[in-house]
């Protein structure tokens, strides 16, 4: 078989499966109105929406109203040492007493998340929670713990609140549009990946053009095939 004839097998096989797919336009339709069905009432009725609330503190290595240079670079080497604070089970502990809260100390560490901007001394301190005035409660108090308990820790000024966490009006989890979203392409995605196994799948000759992708000759005739009509039956 020449290159030429293999070009045109290739480029009736992507026609012929354009056309298989446009017959089953109904089918994978169908698919992604399931998954868009089945994805919607998990994000609104079955994935518990979590909340969450941000408060920051800064690190200042310095008592005095005037901070020098020195203070501000140690500062800066000292924001990574204290971010390990939050590990800690003693300020954790502190944290479910004062508040009365029913998590273990590694429940609140998963919902925990402390980071540290790049060239900054400020600790950002986020805390998740399927309430949101909890939420914004325990990222406040954690603020004020730490602050504490560095200082008295590690003999060093206390760090500053500059922002306290305020109750988020809207959950951060799930994102429910994306996952929506992502489930119903995917869903019509893996629609045309099954049908495309069917289609390679499937070698049976129904066409000329079938007997010309496969055999590589042109039908010199075609006999038409005509289904009997039930009414004749009868007259049998």
């Amino acid at each position: 078989m020449t290159r030429q004839s293999t070009q045109e097998n290739r480029f009736y096989d992507f026609l012929g499966f354009v056309r298989f797919l446009l017959k089953k336009w109904k089918l994978i339709a169908g698919v992604m109105c399931a998954s868009l069905i089945v994805s919607a009432i998990a994000v609104f009725f079955v994935i518990r929406p979590m909340y969450e609330a941000t408060s920051q503190i800064y690190v200042v290595n310095s008592q005095d109203s005037v901070i020098n240079l020195s203070d501000l670079q140690i500062g800066s080497y000292l924001t990574s040492d204290y971010q390990w604070m939050f590990q800690t089970w003693e300020v954790n502990q502190t944290v479910i007493n004062h508040l009365n809260l029913s998590y273990t100390v590694k429940q609140m560490k998963e919902h925990l998340s402390v980071s540290n901007p790049n060239n900054t001394r400020v600790l950002t301190i986020t805390f998740s929670s399927p309430s949101a005035s909890e939420a914004a409660a325990v990222a406040n108090e954690y603020a004020s713990v730490v602050s504490q308990y560095i200082s008295d820790a590690m003999l060093t000024s206390k760090p500053t609140t500059i922002s306290v966490a305020l109750e988020p009006l809207a959950p951060s989890r799930p994102r429910k549009m994306l996952i929506m979203g992502a489930s119903t392409i995917l869903a019509g995605l893996m629609a045309v990946w099954c049908l495309f196994i069917a289609y390679i799948c499937d070698d049976k000759i129904k066409t000329a053009d079938d007997l010309y992708k496969y055999m590589g000759v042109e039908p010199l005739s075609e006999i038409p095939c005509y289904e009997t009509i039930e009414k004749d039956r009868h007259l049998l």
